[in-house]
């Protein structure tokens, strides 16, 4: 069979012709790639080169299977692909923006912002932002001798996973979990092992069979789990560090990307003592400073966070100070912490008044904290489609899924809190349709 497409007399070569035909479309998911020994013999190479590419490309999520079932093309999701437009007439229920009207105003700090011109020389973190993010976390039971500033919560899970693992290794993550971070995982030529949740988190017994079969870091979400809005509770991160203190190869990654809004206490699994085995928490300042300030702050072992500044250190090589001393002088400012605390009741309130609404209508959902309810049903596309009819966007929940069953996400950060009745109304309509007489 020919297979022109597949080109180049080295690994590197071979791998990347492939790559190009499945992104261009040339082979498409579900394709089969040629066998070893048809490929090695037309390009007139060995073939342990062209075995190599064929794992280089499945260790990167390209394809899968090897072996008599050979080797199948994967579907290559566009990172922007959970982000569908949004009709202008309707209410965007589905992107899980936050309210800009409770965040802080930045205009006056940075008209009062005053740094020093510098150079090269500038590549330590900020002592100030630095100091007050370790005792922030410390007040919540954190572990912080060792703290490190990165650009945002994403940069911080990147880094840490560039440290610690390599392309083929598994990672553990929450079912449903938080998009972004499956598509990082993906991007990092990384395997998802799918962990069940509950409104609590993780479930121990799946986490534990994940690490068993070699999973070599753990990724979930303290509070505000996104799409589903579990948190932890106190016993749930004692049995997951109990868990882990079983793997202590394994690095915990926790995502706090909430904060002080997510409506839920801080729990960690990270160990007391700070050392014991690898470990990272990221707090973002995302979601109660501003979104476009792309600054987070991360705890960790002091292993783990000296990896993490080396890598940092061979690429952007510092976060910006100018970034670094508006977010500390706004977090800590007295009046963000008044804000702060009534951006975190007004969340709650539009949360809890969407739940109340729904349970009333008898349907099912999800919420414990954080800016999103996960409302579990049998056909998302239906329900989705019916609620647009309807004037509100509501995001499928496909691309949150690995193994876990179907649901729509619901932003709650838009809604006034009496809209929560308007939508719960909406979507017992699309869930029951009225019967026609004549049926």
């Amino acid at each position: 069979m020919d297979n022109p497409y597949i080109e180049g007399r080295t690994v590197a070569e071979i791998a990347a012709s492939v790559e190009r035909a499945i992104r261009d479309g040339r082979v498409g998911e579900g394709a089969r790639l040629p066998p070893v020994r048809e490929v090695a013999d037309r390009l007139g190479v060995n073939r342990n080169t062209v075995a190599t590419a064929y794992a280089r490309l499945r260790d990167a999520g390209l394809i899968t299977g090897s072996g008599r079932q050979g080797s199948i093309v994967c579907s290559i999701p566009a990172v922007d692909a959970y982000r569908p437009p949004i009709p202008s007439r309707a209410r965007d229920l589905a992107s899980g923006n936050v309210d800009p009207a409770l965040l802080p105003d930045l205009t006056p700090h940075l008209a009062a912002l005053a740094l020093p011109p510098g150079g090269y020389e500038m590549a330590e973190d900020d002592p100030g932002l630095v100091g007050f993010a370790r005792r922030a976390f410390r007040q919540d039971g954190i572990p912080a001798e060792a703290v490190a500033v990165v650009s945002g919560a994403m940069d911080g899970l990147e880094r840490a996973l560039r440290t610690h693992v390599r392309p083929g290794d598994t990672v553990a993550v929450e079912d449903p979990g938080y998009v972004s971070a499956l598509l990082l995982i993906r991007a990092l030529g990384l395997r998802a092992a799918p962990v069940p949740t509950d409104g609590e988190g993780m479930l121990p017994a799946p986490l534990e069979g994940a690490l068993a079969a070699g999973a070599r870091a753990v990724l979930l979400t303290p509070r505000a789990q996104n799409p589903t809005g579990a948190c932890l509770s106190a016993e749930r991160a004692a049995r997951i560090a109990a868990v882990l203190n079983r793997h202590r190869g394994a690095l915990l990654i926790e995502d706090d990307h909430a904060g002080p809004v997510a409506g839920a206490e801080a729990m960690t699994a990270a160990p007391p003592d700070g050392q014991a085995r690898p470990w990272l928490v990221v707090r973002s300042v995302s979601k109660f400073l501003g979104p476009d300030l792309r600054v987070a702050v991360a705890a960790g072992d002091a292993l783990t966070l000296a990896r993490l500044r080396n890598h940092q250190a061979l690429g952007p090589r510092w976060v910006s100070h100018l970034l670094q001393r508006l977010v500390g002088r706004v977090w800590t400012a007295p009046e963000t912490a008044a804000l702060v605390g009534r951006a975190a009741v007004r969340y709650a309130e539009r949360r809890d008044g969407l739940l109340t609404a729904l349970e009333r209508r008898g349907i099912r959902a999800m919420g414990a904290s954080g800016l999103h309810v996960w409302v579990p049903v049998q056909r998302e596309a239906e329900v989705v489609q019916g609620m647009l009819a309807r004037g509100w966007a509501v995001q499928a929940g496909e691309v949150f899924r690995l193994r876990s069953g179907p649901g729509i996400r619901i932003g709650i950060a838009g809604l006034a809190r009496e809209e929560g009745e308007t939508v719960a109304a909406a979507l017992t309509e699309v869930l029951n349709p009225p019967r026609s007489i004549y049926a």
